[in-house]
């Protein structure tokens, strides 16, 4: 168990340092004002979509999606248990804002299971097998889905909705790059793909985990520290995020006698801090935004500690090991 912590915590502490960089950087002012935007167009247009590109032209055939179609039904599952859940609970937080209170749902049903799940998951899970993000990623397709169709339209207010579709949302980067490279998987192209643009895809795909903690840094850094931290309401909604709701899930899962596969990536996708679309799509159509920053600064220094603390039960619970 020991073992398996510390294996845990240290890819953990490089995540969170990547944060601080981008803190300090933002501070600091060694950086542009516009950084942000930068390297969020970099990130959501060039690295992300590298990874799942790579990620899906290597792994995915037709018998991978045989074998592991069961991962999407657990995911499906989950994500209904933590609709289920969150949308009564979000009016502990706020009873009379309804907009404040769409944040706080958004924040109990979605960690960012995206950019820091796609980094520490192979970091932490490489041993168990070489297609870990693969699977991953398709468990977490139906997180992705809910994400860009409801999660982002209760982020925009209300009156700023206009010209927004939740099918419309779905036509992103991460979907293209999908279907790109689950074509490029299913017909085995890939083999025919000239060495050069595969080393360049990887290039890019490997600054992604980094600059996507930097820009999280970056972004925080925007804001007075001091008032992101004395926010109870956060602290209560943080534990919630990190402890309570992902050993919900976990225990459904190990009660219906889910494979251990499914039990695992659950915990990863489901036990990982809040992410930045609390504060970026919000402050893109004038919304509040401090709330969103306040829980992602708290949920992603708590985490830290939370995630390898669980990671070792669960470990210990399936009778595993690193």
């Amino acid at each position: 168990m020991l073992e398996t912590f510390k294996a845990t915590l240290s890819p953990m502490l490089v995540m969170f340092m990547c944060m601080v960089l981008g803190y300090v950087a933002n501070k600091t002012h060694i950086v542009p004002k516009n950084t942000a935007t930068v390297a969020s167009k970099l990130e959501n247009y060039i690295f992300v979509p590298a990874l799942i590109i790579s990620t899906f032209m290597n792994y995915c055939t037709v018998a991978s999606l045989k074998q592991q179609y069961k991962l999407v039904l657990y995911s499906l599952l989950a994500l209904a248990v933590a609709l289920c859940i969150a949308l009564p609970l979000s009016y502990l937080f706020q009873k009379k804002n309804y907009y404040m209170r769409n944040i706080y749902r958004y924040a109990l049903v979605f960690g960012n299971f995206s950019f820091m799940g796609n980094a520490i998951v192979p970091a932490i899970l490489s041993t168990f097998n070489s297609d870990i993000l693969y699977l991953y990623m398709l468990y977490t397709l139906p997180l992705n889905v809910a994400v860009y169709t409801w999660g982002i339209m209760i982020l925009i207010p209300k009156d700023k909705k206009a010209g927004n579709s939740a099918l419309g949302n779905l036509v992103n980067p991460v979907f293209i790059s999908i279907i790109i490279g689950a074509t490029l998987g299913l017909t085995g192209v890939t083999r025919y793909i000239p060495d050069f643009i595969v080393s360049t895809i990887d290039y890019c795909k490997n600054c992604m985990a980094p600059m996507a903690m930097i820009l999280t840094g970056f972004v925080i850094g925007g804001y007075d520290l001091k008032s992101l931290v004395t926010n109870k309401k956060v602290y209560f909604a943080t534990v919630l995020r990190l402890v309570v709701l992902p050993a919900i899930f976990i225990g459904l899962l190990m009660l219906i006698k889910a494979p251990d596969i499914a039990v695992i990536l659950t915990f990863f996708a489901f036990a990982t801090p809040l992410g930045m679309n609390t504060v970026v799509f919000p402050a893109a159509y004038g919304g509040e935004t401090s709330t969103g920053a306040s829980m992602a600064v708290v949920s992603h220094t708590l985490c830290i500690i939370t995630i390898p603390i669980l990671f070792s039960l669960l470990m210990s619970m399936l009778g595993l090991s690193m």
